[in-house]
């Protein structure tokens, strides 16, 4: 995989990405706000993994090494912001219908003379500025036996793991793996589970499967526990997301 350090004029674009691709591994010198409108876009660095279907972006501070991943068909809109624009990250926040507009406004800045340019760019960080973090995030184990413990889950999420089962399996105690999960990751075992497999789902419908199907290979119980969790979690149902892709 290449590695590679880029700057202003390449961390603002707009393209189309086929499913399944990515870009590999680099950081920018400037801010960076992520946003597909349409598919799914992935961003993963050491710390974690953070997800946005069309009605999501990602915001990436300068700096940070990431590489982007795409589910379905995404074209994929990128927005620089200058060193002095920041906010903390990286971070999902929600694409309402003006941040969305913005976005795809700003990531063709030679449509716009310079001075409108700059001027909706402030806008849109302004709206950037005051949008509260989503819960999208997957985050990096750092202990050896925390992060076997999740590999094991995520290989087959329709496996009912205990942590009793897990501790086993990695030579940690239950007890010891339920304080990793809230030492590390600020959750209970349960709670990461979930965003596991919502992570999942929302790349899974991307893909085009079946709301039933992915229900399943993600680990609900039915159909309507997945719609339930998702809906609660995302604000619409995962026949909602479908149709914005």
């Amino acid at each position: 995989m290449s590695i590679t350090r880029q700057h202003s004029h390449a961390a603002t674009l707009a393209r189309d990405q086929p499913a399944g691709s990515h870009i590999d591994r680099h950081r920018h010198d400037v801010h960076q706000i992520v946003y597909p409108s349409s598919g799914v876009a992935e961003v993963r660095t050491d710390a974690g993994h953070w997800i946005a279907p069309a009605d999501r972006a990602i915001w990436i501070p300068a700096g940070h090494w990431h590489e982007h991943h795409f589910y379905g068909p995404t074209r994929f809109h990128c927005v620089a912001f200058p060193l002095d624009m920041a906010r903390p990250g990286p971070s999902v926040i929600a694409a309402h219908p003006l941040l969305r507009e913005l976005l795809i406004a700003c990531s063709q800045p030679g449509t716009l003379p310079a001075d409108e340019y700059d001027r909706l760019r402030q806008v849109l960080f302004d709206r950037i500025r005051r949008s509260p973090e989503q819960p999208l995030r997957l985050p990096a184990a750092r202990d050896d036996r925390l992060r076997a413990a999740c590999a094991l889950v995520a290989a087959d999420l329709a496996e009912p793991w205990t942590l009793d089962r897990l501790g086993t399996r990695v030579g940690a105690g239950e007890r010891t793996l339920s304080r990793l999960f809230r030492t590390e990751f600020a959750m209970t075992y349960p709670q990461w589970r979930t965003q596991l497999r919502l992570h999942t789902a929302v790349q899974l419908l991307a893909d085009g499967l079946p709301v039933s199907v992915i229900a399943h290979r993600c680990g609900w119980a039915t159909t309507s526990a997945f719609i339930d969790v998702y809906r609660r979690t995302l604000g619409h149902t995962p026949g909602a997301t479908r149709g914005q892709s």
